[in-house]
């Protein structure tokens, strides 16, 4: 999805000054980042510098010293504790691993959120389940198999239609081709994009992986100096004046990326 320079977006989550530390140690501080309505985002940053915090804080999965979190437009501090649940029915996680429960089925694992903030009759959830099932591109007989019996692609599409359970605005993915193959990475990309086209979904994505910065991340933020360093096109991050920045995007192992002083069909002189 290509945003215009004048096109007017809509934050659909917006951080604005977030501080979060533990003990004597400041992990953010004052960090700021908006993520725009049906847009994908590649979060990066360096090992340990807090990019699983950030994602964790946003899910109130972590305290927070200072600095606001609005989802939808609305401030998790100012709502009430049923229009707070109504928020989280829109959001999505997919954690790094996958994180399914051992003991749980596929089609159980998928049916956690619905149990947890929906009524319905089994029939239903049974349907929805299969329908999650189907959309992540998984054959019908994984429904009933248990974690421990699929490959390492197969979990994260049964945590992806998990994260998906009901229908959210905005997905969270920690790592999300983390431990696959480039061919299982690529296609989970594919995935990834076409879902967002087809639902409408808003992807903030945390990933080392610069092939899916390349191939698919409409956006980049950067993690660094306990804030976001930078942000925006990968033309902006090889522009970026930054050590770690450069290393990251213009390195060995960022050959599929091309340099501003490489031309088409000519060798650099």
């Amino acid at each position: 999805m290509i945003f215009t320079s004048s096109e007017k977006r809509e934050a659909i989550l917006s951080v604005k000054d977030l501080t979060v530390g533990f003990g004597d140690k400041i992990v953010l501080d004052k960090l700021n980042l908006d993520i725009y309505r049906g847009e994908i985002l590649g979060f990066v940053g360096a090992s340990g510098a807090g990019k699983s915090v950030l994602m964790r804080t946003v899910l109130r999965l972590l305290p927070r010293r200072s600095g606001t979190i609005e989802i939808l437009g609305a401030d998790y501090d100012a709502v009430d504790d049923a229009q707070r649940m109504a928020l989280d029915t829109r959001l999505g996680v997919l954690f790094q691993h996958g994180a399914l429960f051992s003991s749980l089925t596929v089609k159980e694992n998928i049916q956690l959120p619905m149990r947890e903030y929906l009524d319905l009759p089994q029939w239903l959830m049974d349907e929805l389940a299969y329908l999650k099932i189907e959309l992540v591109g998984l054959h019908p007989d994984a429904a009933d198999k248990y974690p421990s019996e699929l490959s390492g692609g197969m979990i994260k599409r049964a945590a992806l239609a998990r994260a998906l359970a009901l229908d959210p605005d905005l997905v969270f993915l920690d790592e999300p081709t983390s431990g696959l193959d480039p061919i299982g990475a690529a296609e989970f990309d594919e995935l990834i994009a076409q879902l967002r086209d087809t639902l409408g979904l808003t992807v903030y994505m945390v990933t080392h992986d610069l092939d899916s910065l390349f191939s698919v991340c409409d956006r980049i933020a950067v993690l660094g100096q306990k804030k976001v360093l930078v942000e925006g096109t990968l033309d902006d991050m090889l522009a970026f004046d930054d050590a770690w920045v450069q290393s990251y995007f213009r390195g060995k192992r960022a050959r599929s990326i091309p340099r501003p002083e490489q031309s088409a069909g000519h060798p650099v002189e």
